[in-house]
């Protein structure tokens, strides 16, 4: 028997505002909360997700799968056009635009998700379109006005921040981009708080769609221009995807408005709807503009400090280029099924927090990380055995000993992000920012200190040390709310041994076999299939995870029976 006492204290987040809001999820006062359990095994997908959550995360995995299936094509596209150094120019400014996405509408995407799901819940239909406008009128002001700020400032940006002159004319493209990317963030969240994931599942794939387009009519000018304009090419593509999305999402609205019949007298005054929305916005926004500003500066750091070195200024472009714009994209393509289920983690662990059902949350987490600890054994068997075939193959560039090092940290990057959604439903936003900090300071001191002294390798076992700090901290976290177990053999020892065995097998065979008779990208075809082939056997064999619990994420049976457990009822 465990006994716990969940108090309104304990849930961060919850001491300034009664409903915490978290990415289109709401999670319901939960002041004076008491339970007793008995730890017992939990079926994740049985007892404890509604059949809603996981249609809804399942397109979003479906959307996001295509989106990087979609990015690759456009990376290696861009990547034999524009070389290592080309890419590295066009990373250096993705920063700025990141950045400017946290300061215009992340907080507020999250604010209008958590506000249109509660409002509809009460069957206020005129305060959802309220919150929405007045949300929209705000964010496209502070878009406009950083649009602005950059175009006037993009001289001093280029100079004196990037170090690089090539930097101005992109800049001052990507400027024109902020007020539409800042509307329609708030529409696609008005759709995530409505619980309904197609229309920001199709947006999502169709601005990779008309960035590719955009990009391939307008390559044959721009790249022949130089760098600069190559550069300058694919920030156009940005802006007209932004564009798109918001006349996209903005039509999406006026459909769906009217065929729901949302009409209805707002009870909220202006005023009161104002406070109600810079009351959520302005925590998170400052939590974004944070994250962004301390990664925009590791970013500008990095190839100035491999300058010292020993690389020419073009070298470290090119090197920062090989490691952010196609070892990286490579490393995350598997977390697409992560991201989502990290996503339907936030309301079921707020769900089950809110009904006492702690034991819910136990099953939920050590399920979910083990399946991550699986998904990156696998992928870092991937990356170690057969990365500098990858980068060949995907992209033509010798990144093969960057996808070993970065395959190493596979594990640890997916299980981080389940453990984010997990503390997240546990209302533990202050955390996550704090953990941010520290690992962000991390990275930031061993690229200040070490690269210089021992190149990239530095950065990438930097990562690895501020990720080691940051799940350490989290799982610390996480013990204060739960029981929760870390069955070293299961998540670590057998996944390790069966990646190995499936890694070498697979590497052995294509060299011997497959690579010969088939060819490089054919043969890795073949190569993958059998290494993914051994592994998932291996670890159902091995019994890190049965054959009953991967069926029953695709049973449709239980996702059934799901409808009817559902603790808190769902619009």
């Amino acid at each position: 028997m465990y006994n716990k006492k969940i108090t309104y204290g304990d849930i961060r987040g919850f001491s300034r505002i009664s409903q915490k809001a978290y990415d289109g999820i709401w999670i319901y006062n939960i002041q004076s909360l008491s339970t007793s359990y008995t730890r017992k095994e939990t079926n994740m997908w049985g007892d404890f997700i509604s059949r809603k959550i996981l249609t809804g995360a399942l397109t979003l995995t479906i959307a996001g799968v295509i989106t990087r299936v979609l990015g690759f094509v456009y990376r290696i596209y861009m990547s034999n056009l524009m070389g290592a150094e080309g890419m590295g120019l066009y990373q250096l400014i993705m920063p700025v635009y990141a950045l400017a996405w946290s300061i215009s509408c992340a907080g507020f995407n999250t604010t209008v998700s958590k506000l249109t799901a509660q409002e509809r819940a009460k069957g206020e239909y005129g305060n959802m379109g309220r919150v929405l406008k007045q949300s929209m009128v705000i964010t496209t002001l502070l878009g406009a006005g950083l649009t602005i700020a950059l175009w006037y400032g993009a001289g001093i940006l280029s100079e004196h921040f990037f170090n690089d002159a090539r930097t101005f004319l992109p800049l001052r493209l990507l400027a024109l981009a902020f007020p539409f990317m800042a509307a329609g963030t708030c529409m696609r969240g008005y759709f995530i708080g409505l619980q309904e994931t197609k229309i920001p599942a199709a947006n999502q794939v169709l601005e990779q769609v008309v960035r590719m387009i955009v990009i391939y009519f307008l390559a044959a000018r721009f790249v022949p221009m130089g760098l600069t304009y190559a550069a300058a090419a694919a920030v156009i593509a940005i802006v007209v995807e932004e564009i798109f999305s918001f006349f996209f999402v903005f039509i999406s609205y006026k459909v769906h408005k009217k065929k729901r019949r949302f009409f209805k007298r707002p009870s909220l005054s202006s005023g009161q709807a104002l406070v109600l929305i810079m009351g959520m916005a302005l925590p998170l926004t400052g939590n974004r503009v944070t994250g962004s500003l301390l990664t925009a500066w590791e970013n500008v750091l990095i190839p100035s400090r491999l300058q010292m070195f020993g690389l020419s200024a073009a070298e470290s472009i090119s090197e920062f280029g090989r490691i952010s714009g196609m070892a990286m994209p490579l490393i995350f393509f598997p977390t697409a099924v992560l991201t989502a289920l990290s996503v339907t983690l936030v309301p079921a662990v707020a769900e089950a927090a809110a009904a006492n059902r702690l034991d819910r949350i136990t099953g939920a987490t050590s399920k979910a990380m083990m399946f991550a600890s699986i998904i990156g054994m696998g992928a870092a068997s991937l990356f170690v055995f057969l990365g500098h075939e990858l980068g060949m193959a995907i992209y033509n560039q010798p990144i093969g000993m960057m996808l070993r090092l970065l395959g190493i940290m596979c594990p640890f990057i997916y299980m981080q992000i389940i453990l984010s959604g997990v503390l997240n439903g546990l209302g533990c936003q202050m955390l996550i920012f704090r953990n941010s900090i520290i690992s962000s300071a991390i990275s930031i001191a061993f690229v200040y200190l070490l690269v210089p002294i021992y190149g990239l390798n530095a950065y990438i076992f930097g990562w690895l040390v501020s990720l080691l700090v940051v799940i350490a901290l989290g799982i610390h976290k996480v013990r204060q709310f739960i029981p929760f177990e870390t069955p070293f053999m299961n998540w670590m020892v057998k996944p390790i041994i069966v990646a190995g065995i499936a890694g070498f097998t697979a590497r052995t065979l294509g060299d011997r076999l497959f690579f010969e008779l088939a060819g490089l990208r054919i043969g890795l075809v073949f190569t993958i299939g059998i290494l993914a082939f051994m592994y998932f056997w291996g670890v159902i064999l091995s019994g890190c995870i049965s054959k009953d619990e991967v069926m029953g994420l695709f049973s449709r049976r239980e996702r059934k029976q799901n409808a009817d457990v559902s603790v808190i009822e769902k619009v």
